[in-house]
């Protein structure tokens, strides 16, 4: 066996030449077949790690809202007021910016419908 850089040489480590009969038995790990079983194993808990994982490698589409829904009308109705307050000069752009991230649940307290958290009881 040859070494090269302390590690020995791999060269028969999978060979598919017919084997000699051994001197004294070996043990089943020990035989190409076992490598060759490890390999399968570790592509099928791989291809099960990816089918779990699907969805963070191929993430789905984003569902589009509804045409009629109450709060992307009110949303997109409160977007344009802002953005016509903007343009005229109203508001700055930074304002801006903090009046539409704001919109959302402006909408969604008007309507009373969407993904919101639940309104606090009243004592």
């Amino acid at each position: 066996m040859l070494w090269v850089a302390g590690l020995p040489r791999l060269s028969g480590l999978f060979s598919f030449r017919p084997m000699e009969e051994p001197s004294e038995k070996v043990s089943f790990l020990d035989r190409p077949v076992a490598r060759v079983w490890a390999l399968g194993v570790a592509l099928l808990m791989a291809a099960a790690l990816g089918w779990m994982h699907r969805d963070d490698i191929f993430p789905p589409e984003a569902a589009a809202p509804a045409p009629d829904d109450p709060v992307a009308l009110c949303l997109a109705q409160r977007a344009a007021d802002i953005d016509r307050m903007a343009e005229e000069g109203t508001i700055s752009a930074a304002q801006a910016d903090l009046f539409k991230s704001r919109a959302e649940a402006l909408c969604q307290a008007q309507v009373g419908q969407g993904s919101g958290p639940p309104s606090l009881p009243q004592q």
